[in-house]
């Protein structure tokens, strides 16, 4: 697949970010390019390394410019000097290899849940926000990351894979106390695009993998994510989340209550996904009547946790004395938390 944001530009872009590309990979202290304004070559610069994961080295550059002249010296900032580049690449080849190899002959369903789920029990969100923890080498070689990062290692390790895949940016809120700007991935399986947010799934599943975050549509990603700053490919497939495809997604209270009863008899927690209407007060409080009375039916107390905007709720059933619980979660949390 050609580059997503490469193909998106213009002419004149796309040769200066193959000469951009070109200089990077070469690890040149400076190149010259056809002379843009700084803001489009900026817009370049980081779009490239969306597109290239792999490219994980630079992270900015300065130029410089003579009034008269066509061109623009470019001079890349790189992380570590030119041996320690090597030795990371090295490095990080082997890694993407190693995992890839474990799930090069699934579908490419399941070689998109291996990704999510390596992410989601193998990376720590990284709250101090350190400058590798943007770029693949948090995530895959230090087992940090943040989303940044985190959406660049799901992309690199589709790339290996041959599953089109697209690290998606969008805005900050402050409005809404969304402090950063938040990056995710638009996937292509089966010949349709789903949004995957492996980040907020992280954050989610501190004591159990989560997916409430797995192949959303437009509609249900954006009910708590911002819009995104470059266009992306339309997601408009609700029917193959995550939930959905695991039969796990209710439209009635009387399912609700039979799956409660079988998690109580297992000793198992149960996550499910509410899609009989809009998640309401009212409808929460049915939901929670429901879960509490058979609890209690059965000499249990419940944990609750409820991803509201998702309206994915995890109740844990617990034998040992305390009261009944809900609690609220936020998947922003860690980064809200983070450290500029």
């Amino acid at each position: 697949m050609e580059p997503y944001y490469y193909s998106q530009m213009n002419k004149q872009q796309q040769r200066i970010y193959q000469v951009i590309k070109s200089g990077l990979e070469s690890l040149s202290q400076s190149f010259d390019v056809q002379r843009i304004d700084g803001a489009e070559l900026s817009d370049i610069f980081f779009k490239l390394r969306l597109d290239c994961p792999e490219i994980f080295y630079a992270s900015t550059f300065q130029y410089s410019f003579y009034d008269n002249s066509s061109l623009v010296k470019m001079k890349p900032v790189y992380l570590f000097d030119k041996n320690k580049i090597k030795e990371h690449q090295v490095a990080m080849t082997a890694r993407v290899e190693k995992l890839a190899r474990v799930v090069k002959d699934k579908s490419d369903w399941e070689k998109e849940q291996y990704i999510h789920d390596f992410i989601c029990e193998n990376v720590t969100y990284d709250k101090l926000k350190k400058q590798y923890s943007h770029e693949i080498l948090g995530p895959l070689g230090q087992g940090v990351g943040v989303c940044e990062g985190i959406a660049k290692s799901v992309k690199i390790l589709c790339d290996r894979l041959s599953i089109p895949c697209i690290v998606v940016i969008s805005e900050n809120n402050p409005e809404k106390n969304i402090k950063y700007r938040h990056a995710w991935n638009v996937i292509r399986i089966n010949g349709v695009w789903y949004h995957l947010d492996a980040t907020f799934d992280n954050t989610l599943g501190k004591k159990e993998l989560r997916y409430d975050y797995f192949n959303l549509d437009d509609k249900g990603i954006f009910k708590d994510h911002e819009p995104v700053i470059y266009k992306v490919p339309v997601c408009g497939d609700g029917d193959h989340f995550f939930y959905k495809d695991k039969k796990l997604s209710f439209t009635k209270l009387e399912d609700i209550k039979k799956r409660c009863q079988q998690a109580i008899k297992k000793g198992k927690v149960l996550t499910f996904h509410w899609r009989g209407g809009y998640l309401t007060k009212t409808v929460m409080e049915e939901l929670l009547q429901i879960i509490v009375g058979e609890a209690k039916e059965k000499g249990r107390h419940s944990q609750i946790t409820i991803n509201w905007p998702q309206a994915v709720v995890r109740v844990k059933f617990l034998e040992e004395q305390m009261e009944d619980s809900v609690k609220m979660e936020d998947a922003y949390e860690e980064e809200n938390d983070a450290e500029m």
